[in-house]
């Protein structure tokens, strides 16, 4: 397997605030941990990087959802990333201000809250149920519920304006820029693949897919507050952290180990930077072989939905024999 120099994770928001990335760069046989930090301009950031090969994940949706895919008669999404260069798909950016101006290519709503409903989204781009607008990644699964479709603007799991920014900020520039040899996955391939061939290649990648992995628990507890903007929650995960960097070999340094140790700081802003070191460690744990890419078999899924990292395909079995043979070979 081809490992890249350089993994980065960017726990991304709609605000620059909210957006903070971890890095790992690879020293012989190992990584040496950097960050979090606040992630910078990431296009120009990534042109800076004199390393062979990167691999950055973003926790955002990179993909359509089928249904929609198929109104617009888009055959791919890298097909479509070009449409949004043409002028007809100019209002794509722009979530809808009121129920009559969502359409195909003015998919996200609502700009603004008050008085909307998800139903008028339904309505506005023609699908029956709140379903045909997530991927197969985003349904729910036995261990967690199902997230927020793309489209939708609102509420605390919406995804929809992170989405925006990120492509809008961060993948379409990055696409643009000649200089920057750039592979999307799982769109243009396997993910060892793209490594090999790729100087760059770009996945999305989710904290909360990684917990499982990694044995982060935020158990429920009555009365009180609990979930990954408590502090005293994310210190209880410390141990689990920590146990993971010792046993894979992983280099860090003091400062980010008392930071893991201390919970990430008081009060609920230290949710970010602890999601952006829960990524990076869930990528390093795909990328070291502990847990397949998940690349699905069915293609229409891979070259029109995407998929998330280190997530279980339907076709898991299969897909892990496959893993674990080409990892051996």
């Amino acid at each position: 397997m081809s490992l890249p120099d350089l993994i980065i994770h960017c726990d991304w928001g709609n605000q620059p605030h909210k957006r903070w990335m971890a890095a790992a760069r690879r020293q012989g046989q190992t990584y040496a941990l950097s960050g979090p930090m606040l992630a910078p301009l990431l296009p120009a950031y990534l042109f800076k990087q004199d390393s062979q090969s990167v691999l950055i994940g973003f926790d955002v949706p990179f993909g359509l959802p089928l249904a929609y895919a198929q109104k617009i008669h888009c055959p791919d999404f890298s097909t479509f990333l070009r449409w949004l260069e043409r002028p007809e798909w100019a209002t794509f950016f722009e979530p809808a201000d009121d129920p009559a101006d969502i359409s195909l290519r003015r998919p996200f709503y609502p700009a603004r809250p008050g008085g909307t409903q998800r139903q008028h989204l339904l309505d506005g781009l023609r699908v029956s149920h709140i379903d045909d607008l997530r991927r197969k990644c985003d349904l729910a699964t036995a261990d967690r519920g199902a997230a927020a479709p793309l489209f939708w603007t609102l509420g605390a799991q919406q995804v929809g304006k992170a989405a925006l920014t990120a492509w809008r900020e961060a993948l379409l520039p990055a696409l643009r820029n000649p200089q920057l040899d750039i592979g999307l996955w799982p769109f243009a391939g396997k993910l060892f693949d793209l490594l090999a061939t790729h100087q760059i290649v770009v996945a999305e990648a989710y904290p909360a897919e990684f917990y499982r992995h990694l044995q982060i628990k935020f158990p429920r507890r009555s009365g009180q507050k609990s979930g990954k903007r408590v502090q005293a929650e994310r210190q209880a995960n410390a141990p689990q952290l920590l146990n993971w960097i010792n046993t894979n070999g992983i280099l860090a340094d003091s400062y980010l180990i008392e930071l893991i140790k201390q919970g990430f700081g008081p009060g609920a802003a230290g949710e970010d930077p602890f999601d952006a070191v829960v990524g990076l460690l869930g990528m390093l744990n795909v990328v070291l072989g502990h847990q397949p890419p998940g690349e699905p078999a069915d293609d229409q899924i891979r070259v029109v939905e995407g998929w998330i990292l280190g997530q279980q395909a339907p076709d898991h079995r299969q897909q892990t024999t496959d893993f674990r043979r080409d990892t051996l070979q």
